[in-house]
């Protein structure tokens, strides 16, 4: 039975940071989703079962054979797709015994069926091309569609796959969750790809608490952390009771403690009492009151480590909520109208061709299409970055746009000072407060954007321009989710449900269009 066993691994960035620790997994012939906050260590593990880096300490025992598909595949100046397979000499014989060149050895030796199982595998991953044809004239989603299938092609007893759907648009990812959905030996994939991860048998989390398996799909996943979050809050109001008990405890004891001390008092003074069992008797009673105060005072500091435990397991499990002032976008009011728009970059080939559309009131719209299907080109439409080659496009109402490097914040700036270039009539105490909904508390809020993650970034784009007194009756978002951890994504799904304006959002995600309550699409044809 094939199998990977990590045993004590731990692993650390060059400056010595500690991204794994000790970990103790072993992954069968199961599909195992890796997730986990962007910074954990997932890719990390992959290439250390790969054997591209080395662990600090701890040991990996792989028996059977592996394929690690990339996250980004990068092509090589004049890289084949059967340069990808490792077929190129192989094809070559065939191409020579059609020819009638080939030698009786390389006869003796070809492998006939490899160009059909070369085309078998492009067409499970959804890919036209031929073995000839050079990765440079493919897309990034479709370069990572044949990384795939060449990983399949080897046959191997384990795939290592890093966000395998992360750049591909509704029909590769489908082509991905077609594939290990009917995968029936090892698989390790990161993700945060739900709709993926709906297709596991199970589910490692890496945090900095190190790797904890779950038995199951996402659903599965997320049934489990919603017991763990009840858990957290009984114990929380537990210890929160036990806090409570000590200090009535300690009150109680305190009172006892000085009306013995008065009638003690009361008695010395008397003279019923011999001076040497009075003075006896008031240090056994010191004595006594010193220990019960350092007794109860290790009780309460418990009790306490108990509520900070509890607190920081419901706020790292419970889900993200904010409220957003309302934009008072009225259900009538035209948002957004094009009127026979062709526009492009070059008129005898225009991108959109005679495109009409239009959007009115509070519509939750994704914007829905193969790549290169124009959906950029509308875009920038929309925020004037082009303008229409023949037609006209009316943007009715305020709008904001976040693309993917959420370019309206300043890098150099803080989030705050963000907030207030934003919002220049916001008062201090409504910046900080905005933010903090946001869970930018205290010092968060005055880090400088530029060192923040892109889960991070995206939230603090949307504090900035939805937190306002009057936020923007449009907001346009452009694959908001691509290369965002899982609980980032949930963060924005929040804040958008939050938000009561107009929404036009570019997506591959049905998970996360299904989460922000979208109810119209605008399909974009593919481009002919």
């Amino acid at each position: 039975m094939s199998s990977i066993v990590l045993s004590g691994i731990s692993w650390a960035k060059p400056d010595g940071t500690p991204v794994l620790a000790d970990l103790d997994l072993v992954f069968g012939a199961e599909r195992t989703g890796l997730i986990g906050r962007n910074g954990t260590g997932k890719t990390t593990m992959l290439a250390i079962i790969a054997g591209l880096k080395r662990p600090v300490s701890g040991t990996v025992a792989v028996d059977g054979r592996i394929a690690l598909v990339r996250q980004t595949v990068q092509a090589e100046t004049g890289e084949t797709i059967a340069d990808l397979f490792n077929v190129t000499a192989a094809l070559a014989v065939l191409r020579r015994a059609e020819a009638g060149t080939a030698s009786v050895e390389e006869l003796a030796d070809a492998d006939w069926t490899v160009e059909e199982r070369l085309g078998e595998a492009l067409g499970r991953l959804g890919l036209d091309a031929s073995p000839q044809t050079p990765l440079a004239q493919l897309s990034g989603g479709q370069r990572t569609r044949a990384a795939l299938a060449a990983a399949i092609f080897h046959e191997p007893d384990f795939l290592l796959l890093d966000e395998p759907t992360n750049n591909l648009d509704a029909e590769g990812r489908q082509a991905v969750v077609d594939l290990l959905g009917g995968w029936r030996r090892g698989a390790l994939v990161v993700s945060h790809d739900r709709e993926l991860l709906e297709h596991m048998d199970a589910i490692v989390e890496l945090s900095s608490l190190g790797a904890k398996r779950y038995g199951g799909n996402w659903s599965a996943y997320r049934a489990t952390k919603t017991v763990e979050l009840e858990a957290a809050r009984q114990d929380l109001a537990h210890a929160q009771k036990t806090v409570e008990e000590i200090d009535r405890k300690t009150q109680l004891l305190a009172e006892r403690r000085d009306r013995r001390d008065a009638a003690g008092a009361r008695k010395g003074a008397k003279g019923d009492m011999p001076r040497i069992l009075l003075g006896q008797r008031k240090s056994n009673a010191e004595a006594s009151r010193g220990k019960g105060v350092l007794t109860a005072e290790r009780q309460r500091g418990d009790a306490l480590d108990a509520v900070s435990a509890a607190q920081a397991q419901i706020e790292r499990l419970q889900p993200f909520s904010v409220r957003l002032p309302s934009t008072g976008l009225p259900a009538g009011r035209q948002v957004l109208s094009f009127d026979a728009v062709t526009a492009g970059y070059d008129a005898d080939h225009p991108v959109l061709p005679n495109l009409s559309l239009s959007i009115s009131g509070p519509r939750r719209v994704a914007l829905v299409g193969p790549n290169g299907s124009g959906k950029t080109t509308l875009l920038k439409l929309i925020t004037g970055a082009l303008e229409p080659l023949s037609g006209s496009v009316n943007v009715g109402v305020p709008f904001a746009m976040l693309d993917q490097s959420v370019g309206v914040l300043e890098r150099d700036e803080t989030i705050a000072d963000n907030f207030k270039r934003l919002n220049p009539d916001a008062t201090d105490n409504e910046c900080r407060a905005t933010l903090a909904n946001f869970r930018f508390r205290a010092d968060a809020a005055l880090q400088r954007v530029g060192s923040l993650s892109g889960g991070q970034m995206l939230r603090a784009g949307l504090a900035c321009v939805l937190g306002g007194a009057l936020p923007p009756s449009l907001l346009i978002l452009d694959e908001p989710t691509n290369h965002l951890d899982i609980d980032s994504i949930e963060a924005v799904e929040a804040g958008l449900l939050a938000y009561d304006g107009a929404l036009l959002v570019v997506s591959h995600d049905e998970a996360f269009l299904a989460a922000i309550g979208i109810d119209q699409r605008i399909e974009m044809a593919a481009a002919i």
